[in-house]
C-alpha cells in the first residue's frame, strides 16, 4: 500500500519547481500528486481549488501570509507546511514551518520527512480526539503486518523502501500508541482489527 498524498509546491523558479516535483513523483513507496503554482500572488485561489495535503514553499514567499489562513483557504486544517531551504533563512521565521527540506537533501531524506509529518498528524488528531489508544497511520499498519508476519527490521525496510532507522523509529510510535510492547500482544492486535489472517502469521 503506497502512502498517497497531495503536495502543492509554490517557487517561482521553473528549474527549481519542476525538478523537485520530479523528484516527489518519483518517491519510492509513495503515490503524490504534485500542484505547481507559478506565482505567490495566486496560492490562495490554487489553495482552495486543489486543497493540498502539504504545502513546499520558500519561507521569503509566504512572509506576508498568515499560516493560519492558508490553511483556512486550503479547508485542510492538518495542512503541513515545509520550508523549501534556497539560502539562508531566520530561525525565527523556520520555527512557523512544520518541517523543512533542502536543495541538498537525497531523495530518501525527503521521503523520511514527509512521512514524519504525515504521523505527527495521526498523533495530533487522535490526542484531539481523547481516543485511549491511538489509530495508526497507513505505513504503521503496514509495519504491523510485516512484524506479524515475521520479518525483521531490515526486511521490512527492503520492502517498504525505507532505512531500518525509520523502521525503528516506526515500531517505536506503535508501540506508544498502542500500548503494546511484545510481538504476541502485536499479533492479537492485527488478528482483531484484521489487518492479518492466521494464515499469514510465521510459525
Amino acid at each position: 500500500m503506497k502512502l498517497s498524498l497531495k503536495i502543492a509546491i509554490v517557487e517561482p523558479s521553473v528549474m527549481v519547481r519542476t525538478g523537485l516535483g520530479t523528484l516527489l513523483r518519483k518517491l519510492s513507496g509513495m503515490q503524490i500528486t504534485v500542484v505547481e503554482i507559478l506565482k505567490v500572488e495566486s496560492l490562495l485561489e490554487s489553495l482552495r481549488i486543489h486543497k493540498p495535503d502539504v504545502l513546499i514553499a520558500c519561507p521569503q514567499l509566504l512572509l506576508h501570509h498568515s499560516f493560519h489562513r492558508l490553511r483556512e483557504e486550503s479547508a485542510q486544517a492538518e495542512m503541513k507546511i515545509m520550508a523549501l531551504m534556497t539560502s539562508l533563512c531566520p530561525m525565527s521565521l523556520l520555527r512557523m514551518f512544520d518541517e523543512q527540506i533542502s536543495l541538498y537533501d537525497a531523495s530518501e531524506q525527503i521521503r523520511e520527512k514527509l512521512e514524519r509529518l504525515i504521523d505527527v498528524s495521526s498523533d495530533d488528531g487522535s490526542v484531539e480526539n481523547g481516543e485511549e489508544q491511538q489509530s495508526l497511520s497507513a505505513r504503521e499498519k503496514e509495519i504491523v503486518i510485516c512484524v506479524v508476519k515475521g520479518m525483521t527490521n531490515r526486511e521490512i525496510a527492503d520492502k517498504l523502501f525505507l532505512s531500518a532507522h525509520t523502521v525503528i523509529t516506526h515500531r517505536r510510535n506503535i508501540a506508544r500508541k498502542l500500548q503494546i510492547h511484545s510481538p504476541s500482544g502485536l499479533t492479537i492486535y492485527a488478528i482483531v482489527n484484521k489487518l492479518v489472517e492466521l494464515k499469514d502469521i510465521k510459525q
